[in-house]
């Protein structure tokens, strides 16, 4: 059971050499089912669980209009946001908070393959340690793994990216105009640490949506090799 278990959580943490040797493990390739297309059904789960829920981010809007990782504010801008708007300028602090969205759709857009590359080594025995977790339990122990690796590579495509759509001038703007105000007390946060660290919660956010889905709903085994493989577990 526990080998029948761990083949549902495989998708999201090894890379197709390692998901051939594991499948050669299983008697009779699964019950019935060839080692090759267990391979083939686990390399094909990763694919979309990264094609389907991470690529999400990537369009316009992506973060934006996605409620669950849309980023909000910073605590020390909350108050620019609302001094601003109490004075009559609205339409700039809506500018100013799309563009941090826009950046981070940029990023993810340059950082999905060093995010697969990740997946793909975390190891065979790595995965034995979550079996009994719950239903985000494999996502959560990757963002734990790969969380310090990720955020060095995300943050400079995340500076470049401020740059890139914008936000680094919409913000400078605004916190000038902000600080120039009678009785404000000066504010100088760091957008890209910010945007970067709200980035990588919005793609484990993502993950761990496909790995509930998969774990979970026979209708996100949309062909017929994961309809196969998945029914394993069940």
């Amino acid at each position: 059971m526990k080998k029948i278990l761990l083949l549902a959580i495989l998708p999201f943490f090894m890379g197709c050499a390692e998901l051939q040797d594991i499948a050669n493990q299983m008697p009779n390739g699964g019950y019935g089912i060839t080692n090759t297309e267990i391979a083939m059904g686990l390399q094909q789960a990763l694919n979309f669980g990264i094609d389907k829920q991470v690529t999400k981010l990537t369009e316009e809007d992506g973060f934006f209009n996605n409620e669950l990782v849309r980023i909000n504010l910073p605590p020390e801008l909350q108050k620019v946001d609302k001094t601003l708007r109490d004075i009559g300028m609205s339409a700039l602090a809506d500018e100013g908070l799309k563009v941090l969205n826009r950046a981070a759709e940029d990023a993810v857009k340059e950082a999905t393959p060093i995010f697969i590359n990740a997946v793909q080594n975390i190891t065979f025995t790595d995965a034995r340690n979550i079996l009994l977790g719950n239903n985000t339990a494999a996502t959560t122990y990757l963002n734990q793994k790969t969380e310090t690796q990720l955020y060095a590579r995300f943050n400079p495509i995340i500076s470049n990216s401020l740059n890139r759509v914008g936000a680094t001038k919409v913000w400078a703007n605004i916190i000038d105009r902000y600080n120039s105000l009678p009785l404000t007390s000066k504010v100088n946060p760091d957008l890209t640490d910010y945007v970067t660290n709200k980035a990588l919660d919005g793609v484990f956010t993502m993950i761990a949506i496909e790995e509930q889905q998969i774990r979970t709903n026979l209708a996100a085994r949309t062909t017929t090799l994961l309809q196969r493989v998945f029914a394993l577990q069940d």
